[in-house]
Formats: structure tokens, C-alpha cells, sequence
């Protein structure tokens, strides 16, 4: 517990309680009011510190986890991240499962937090023994008093954002709020955020984003899983090969795709428009945002809460890199300009 509102016992009382910060010249053009959720306000810089923090205490409360204990966890970077520092405070050893695609500035970000790292490739099926769900599930049976966090099919994934972040945007808002848009990965966060504000007036709308070359907006849809969704993509922690089951599909409303390149140049756009230097889920929210509103979703009573998962700081080797910018194709003659602005005195 803090001592007051200025001191505190350790980083982790620092979790939970993240600002809500009115967007101005991103949104000019949109119709309605728009807030910004800015989860890098959190100690660990993403919104997967609540589900760190929650389900470890969890496990601790139920005497599943025990002193000397060590923590496994399947990760894109950012809750990897969050279980490394909430172990480091609580005394667990953590090893970590990681996605390839994951950006070298998270892998060299855990393994400054003390975790022992296990990079598998991404782009291969869910149940191929290299992939990264499969890794945590062998090192957890091969290592003694483990205990695997396993969040895309932990329900306690769901809860935390359930007890913590709908608890904080219903009051921000003072229950203003008519439309939620977030990203949906392992959906814990879209889900137990969506369940607290729909109980609260179930005429909120909750829209998920999704990538191209993810499996989760046709399985809403249609309750299949198509295998022919599949293909490669770059955004991290957006969109599955698989059906998390942190995700409960019944609280969403709809969701929406945005491709890479878009979600890259709208993450840059909102730090050069708004001071607030996001991660590359945070421009695919936004840009899943423009697009709603060229679809006619929001009018001038529309007051939208727009959840930003993480910080900037994750991307300096891709979306913040020109160089990545440019070998992936994303700058053309539009864009080009974002290349410029440095310039050598010699």
C-alpha cells in the first residue's frame, strides 16, 4: 500500500490508475470527443502490468505459487516485460517464451529485467513444437516448481481488466462513455474491460481491432476458425493463429482490420500530432478509429474511449526506425517526408 500519494513501498504500487487524455488535432477532422486510455503510464509501460501483477497475486492467494518458485509465460514482449518486474519484486525466478517478431528492443528489455529468454519463430502453426506457446509448455513440464501464467487462456486475464481498467474509464468518464475501441490479442483486455462497462449500460459499444492475417474478426463472426486468415503480419500483440479463450467474443460488438502500413504512419502520427509517444498496437487502435468514423459509426454525441496499450520506446527498431520503415515499403511519395528531418552539419 502507498504511504501517501507521493511516496510508495515498491514500483508495483504504481499499477492501475492511468490517465485518460483528451485527443485534440489527431481527431479535429473526426466527428465527437475522443479520450485517450494511455496504458504506458503504468511503471512497466503497457497495460499488461495489471494482469501481471493480478494474476501472480492470484496464484500467490491460492498457494499455487510458492517462495523460490519460477514463472513461465508465453509473451510478445510486453507482458514478458510486466511478469519480469513483478518477479523481481516478489523474488520469483521468470523464464520466457518469445514470439521472433518481437521487436529486438523487448528482447533486450526482458533480458535486462533478469529473464531468461526463449526467442521461437513466428511466423510457424500453433502446435509446431518450435512455436512459442509450445516452448513455454515444455520448459514449464521440464522445470520443477514452475507455474505457467498462460494468459491467452488464463480467465484471470479477463478479471484483472474487469476489477481495474472498466472500473477506471466508467469513472473517468463519469459514464459518459458510448464506444470503446481497443486492440484484442490474448482479448483479456477488450473483454474485462467491455464486461465491467456493459453492466454499467449495456448500450456501450465495443469495438475490437484486429490484423490482416489474423484468425479472431471471422471467427466473431461466424464462430469458425478459417486457417486460410492466416498469413504473415508485422503489428505485435494484435491478432491470433489460434482462439485465445481470454477473449469473451459476447462482450464485443464488432471488430475492425488495419493493415500494418496504416497502423505504422497513424502511431507516428499521434506522437507528432499529440506529444504522446505510443507503440505500434496504439496507432492501430487510432487508425481503427478513422476508419469507424469514414464509416459513419460515430456522430457528435459520440464520446469514445480509445485504449493505448504501450510506449514507443518498444518500436525505436521498427515503426520508429526509417530504416525498418523503408525496407518494409512503407515509405512511398506520400509518405516519404517522414524520412526527412535530420540533417548532418559537417
Amino acid at each position: 500500500m502507498a504511504k501517501n500519494n507521493q511516496v510508495f513501498d515498491n514500483v508495483l504500487d504504481l499499477i492501475g490508475n492511468t490517465p485518460l487524455i483528451k485527443l485534440n488535432k489527431i481527431t479535429a477532422p473526426l466527428k465527437g470527443e475522443y479520450h485517450a486510455k494511455v496504458e504506458s503510464f503504468n511503471p512497466g509501460n503497457s497495460a499488461k502490468d495489471r494482469i501481471a501483477l493480478y494474476i501472480i497475486e492470484q496464484a500467490e492467494k491460492h498457494g499455487i505459487l510458492k517462495p523460490g518458485d519460477t514463472i513461465i509465460e508465453t509473451t510478445s514482449g510486453n507482458t514478458g516485460f510486466s511478469i519480469a518486474m513483478v518477479s523481481i519484486i516478489k523474488g520469483y525466478d521468470c523464464i520466457l517464451a518469445v514470439s521472433s517478431k518481437s521487436s529486438p528492443d523487448k528482447i533486450d528489455m526482458l533480458k535486462t529485467m533478469g529473464a531468461k529468454v526463449y526467442v521461437c519463430p513466428a511466423h510457424v502453426s500453433s502446435d509446431d513444437p518450435r512455436s512459442y506457446y509450445e516452448v513455454a509448455k515444455r520448459l514449464h513440464e521440464e522445470t520443477k516448481g514452475s507455474v505457467y501464467i498462460n494468459q491467452y487462456f488464463n480467465e484471470l486475464n479477463i478479471e484483472a481488466h474487469y476489477h481495474s481498467t472498466g472500473p477506471e474509464i466508467w469513472n473517468q468518464t463519469e459514464g459518459k462513455i458510448t464506444h470503446l475501441v481497443a486492440c484484442s490479442g490474448t482479448g483479456g483486455t477488450i473483454s474485462g474491460t467491455a464486461k465491467y462497462l456493459k453492466e454499467q449500460n449495456p448500450n456501450i459499444k465495443v469495438i475490437g481491432v484486429d490484423a490482416y492475417g489474423s484468425v479472431i474478426k471471422k471467427y466473431h463472426e461466424t464462430r469458425e476458425f478459417d486457417e486460410k486468415e492466416i498469413y504473415p503480419y508485422r503489428i505485435e500483440g494484435l491478432g491470433k493463429n489460434l482462439i485465445p479463450t481470454a477473449t469473451d467474443f459476447d462482450q464485443i460488438d464488432e471488430f475492425v482490420k488495419v493493415t500494418d502500413e496504416e497502423s505504422a504512419h497513424t502511431a507516428r502520427e499521434i506522437a507528432k500530432t499529440e506529444g504522446l509517444f505510443v507503440g505500434y498496437t496504439s496507432g492501430a487502435a487510432m487508425q481503427a478509429v478513422k476508419q469507424l468514423n469514414e464509416a459513419g459509426e460515430f456522430d457528435e454525441n459520440s464520446k469514445v474511449v480509445i485504449l493505448f496499450p504501450d510506449h514507443g520506446s518498444r518500436y525505436m527498431s521498427k515503426i520508429y526506425s526509417d530504416k525498418w520503415m523503408e525496407e518494409q515499403g512503407f515509405f512511398d511519395s506520400e509518405n516519404k517526408v517522414e524520412a526527412q528531418g535530420i540533417q548532418y552539419i559537417k
